[in-house]
């Protein structure tokens, strides 16, 4: 019980995204994929003589929050014409911080450091939960070479007090150490708060800003299909996925030149990011793809699992100690699709980091450092259904959306005679006070620190909450307060529960421990090391998730 974009169906693909340009239907090419090429330059950016296309020209694209996009269905004939851009209003520029170096800021970890610079071989005794991979990334190495250096196979089961060698790491095999982009400039955090997305695309007078596409329902809310812009769709990715839209475009700009060429090269217009694969074609699929590998590179690599890259032929390369989570996120995107000659051309001076340059300039002049504060104390939290009624607890800490981002969601399913997608007349609550700032497709946000933004602060992220009832925003709740029933609706899923997870300034917080616990009138959440499995322990009853509904998996708000 789960949201995820996972891939539609074979019936599916004859409704894939209806691209057009201008008034005009493009019939589609999917085959002689053109490799990976953009405009890029050979030598470092000076950024100071950098202006981005975003500031430029009598249009501003910044400090103009713009409201969740509206929602258009699919006309009966299934055909839809876009008029061309219309005018947009200016607004002012965006206001830098101070100016930080490229190349040194953020600090790299001083612990990886550290351990990547070993000139010897060390022993290391397996403790509860280790495996191979996050062994590894703390020395630098591979589970696979750790794995030869103690004489044991990958697939063997590790115990307790186990000793492995940890072999020295191969320097040779470092990628590059240039940091792309700040934490704060990866996550949907507070610099999204001042970028208008809507006119800075129509501005562009890119293929993008003409482009509209048919989203099954099954993407969407699971009631009906609608019709997106290309706006729409870069909005409705960047703010599930909690990925900053700057970035979602830049890839796009680099990979396809959607954003500013109004004519691309036809064999990008099924699979603009370039990830060829059959119910994967049209932006919304692309763009889902990309996030969520974003996100795989950003946590994977916070949470310590995600230590290299394989390419094809057996090539690796260890991501290098002195790189930080938003840096490894684009390396991680550009490994799944690319030669390790490609992903170094897109990871080195004169590659993503021109194009991104090019259309928004020096991300670094606008990091918020640290993202996510050690001393950050976690909000007073009730459990999100109403008291007296026994619910079920289905799911541990697992993605908060999709499999890349944090494992930071807790299911719970509401009392229920019969199972799968059932209507329910019970009623997902507040679990604290604030403001619903998101409420679309099955999702509901409460914001808590009342400034209205979901970028910013603790938002609440509740999943699967049906259509009918749900709160509308702008609503102020209490804790306690009715937000709407669960159900199914907003992605794919065997059975009505909720979905319920965490953000501070855009960065979903693991559920299962960590600086920032997962605290719910007294419950604790804790990870027993794989996906969906985990318990809620208050006082001396601990409570083991379980995809049923049983006594031992009841859990009651008092």
């Amino acid at each position: 019980m789960n949201c995820r974009d996972s891939k539609a169906s074979q019936s599916f693909l004859a409704r894939f995204a209806s691209l057009r340009l201008k008034s005009l239907l493009v019939v589609l090419a999917t085959s002689l994929l053109a490799a990976l090429a953009c405009a890029r330059t050979d030598v470092p950016i000076d950024y100071n003589n950098v202006t981005p296309v975003g500031e430029s020209g009598p249009f501003g694209f910044f400090n103009d929050v713009t409201a969740t996009p509206g929602e258009v269905y699919l006309p009966a004939d299934g055909v839809s014409t876009l008029a061309p851009p219309t005018s947009v209003v200016a607004g002012s520029a965006r206001t830098p911080r101070p100016t930080q170096d490229i190349s040194v800021s953020p600090t790299p970890d001083a612990a990886r450091a550290s351990a990547l610079n070993r000139t010897n071989t060390e022993q290391y005794t397996v403790q509860r939960g280790d495996t191979l991979n996050e062994i590894g990334s703390r020395y630098g190495v591979t589970g696979v070479q750790i794995a030869q250096a103690s004489g044991i196979q990958v697939t063997d089961t590790l115990f307790v007090g186990q000793v492995l060698i940890i072999p020295l790491p191969d320097q040779s095999s470092f990628g590059p150490d240039l940091k792309l982009l700040p934490n704060s400039e990866l996550v949907y955090g507070p610099s999204t708060a001042d970028f208008n997305l809507e006119a800075y695309v129509q501005a562009q007078g890119g293929y993008l800003a003409y482009y509209a596409e048919d989203i099954p329902a099954i993407f969407l809310d699971g009631l009906r299909p609608r019709t997106l812009t290309g706006a729409e769709i870069v909005r409705l990715v960047a703010t599930r996925y909690s990925v900053h839209p700057q970035v979602l475009l830049a890839l796009l700009e680099y990979q396809s030149g959607w954003v500013t060429n109004p004519q691309p090269d036809g064999n990008t217009l099924a699979f603009p990011l370039r990830r060829v694969e059959v119910n994967r074609e049209g932006l919304y699929r692309q763009l889902a793809w990309a996030a969520n590998k974003l996100n795989e590179g950003y946590y994977g690599w916070r949470a310590g699992w995600l230590v290299s890259f394989q390419f094809p032929g057996g090539q690796l390369r260890l991501i290098n100690p002195g790189l930080n989570s938003g840096t490894v996120a684009v390396h991680n995107y550009f490994a799944q699709i690319s030669t390790v000659e490609e992903w170094t051309r897109a990871v080195t001076p004169g590659g993503f980091e021109a194009v991104y340059a090019r259309l928004f300039g020096n991300p670094f002049r606008y990091a918020v450092e640290p993202l996510v504060p050690d001393n950050l104390a976690p909000p007073q939290l009730i459990l999100p259904f109403e008291p007296g009624k026994a619910w079920a607890f289905t799911g541990g800490p697992h993605g908060a959306w999709d499999t890349g981002s944090a494992w930071g969601a807790l299911d719970f399913a509401p009392p229920a005679e019969i199972e799968g997608c059932v209507q329910s007349e019970e009623w997902v609550v507040a679990s604290a006070p604030g403001v619903v700032v998101r409420s679309e497709y099955g999702a509901l946000v409460v914001d808590l620190d009342g400034d209205g933004f979901e970028g910013t602060g603790w938002n609440l992220f509740y999943m699967h909450v049906e259509q009918r009832d749900r709160m509308v925003v702008g609503t102020f709740v209490n804790a306690g307060d009715r937000l709407g029933h669960p159900s199914c609706e907003g992605g794919v899923s065997s059975g009505t529960h909720l979905h319920f997870s965490r953000k501070y300034n855009g960065e979903w917080l693991e559920a299962g421990g960590g600086l920032y616990p997962f605290v719910m009138d007294g419950w604790l959440a804790a990870s027993l090391g794989r996906e969906y499995d985990g318990t809620l322990a208050n006082g001396g009853r601990v409570i083991e998730a379980c995809d049923c509904r049983a006594e031992a998996n009841e859990i009651v708000r008092p």
